[in-house]
């Protein structure tokens, strides 16, 4: 988004680093966030969020943040999920875990929303660990492929009138706000 935080964008009233950390708070036990800036914003916005930064420097996409988070967090699974996401399911830790569970080889499940696979919203188990790092080192760094060396699962969920379930740039924003503008234009008429 022309280099903009889109942690720190507003995208429905609240700043996507509150409505992510309100919605998640009482379904995890701790909130990190991985990025390279702006971790004294974050900590003013919500004190006691935790940061890190990808263990390599270069862009190797989300592969190398979910890698990166076994370094810092000493659970047994990490909850993953994309700042721009515009939608965030009820239930969605308990039905990741339930997807998980259908399938013993299973490392990974990941959140479908009307029918749109969304791969960087995803619990991953720490035995992942050992597969994103050889993917990394063959520069194999597409999450559908790597989910399905961890045989991942999917947590279906469908949201009637979401146009977006994710803004990738200020086209994106711009139409999102212009949608959700008509809808409360027509809902009160």
């Amino acid at each position: 988004m022309n280099g903009l935080n889109k942690l720190l964008q507003q995208f429905d009233g609240d700043t996507q680093l509150l409505k992510i950390h309100q919605k998640l708070k009482s379904s995890v036990s701790e909130i990190w966030v991985n990025s390279h800036r702006d971790y004294s914003i974050y900590q003013s916005i919500v004190p006691d969020i935790k940061c890190f930064q990808d263990d390599a420097s270069g862009f190797f996409g989300p592969l190398m943040g979910m890698k990166s988070a076994w370094s810092h967090v000493r659970a047994d699974y990490v909850l993953f999920i994309p700042c721009d996401v515009t939608y965030i399911p009820t239930q969605v830790v308990a039905k990741l875990h339930s997807a998980l569970r259908k399938n013993k080889q299973a490392q990974a499940a990941y959140v479908s929303i009307n029918g749109d696979a969304l791969y960087p919203f995803c619990l991953l188990k720490r035995e992942s660990l050992e597969v994103l790092e050889q993917q990394i080192d063959k520069q194999q760094l597409s999450l559908k492929n790597c989910f399905k060396l961890l045989h991942a699962q999917v947590a279906i969920f469908q949201k009637q009138n979401l146009f977006f379930h994710s803004i990738n740039s200020l086209d994106e924003l711009q139409q999102y706000k212009q949608i959700k503008a008509f809808k409360e234009i027509f809902s009160t008429n």
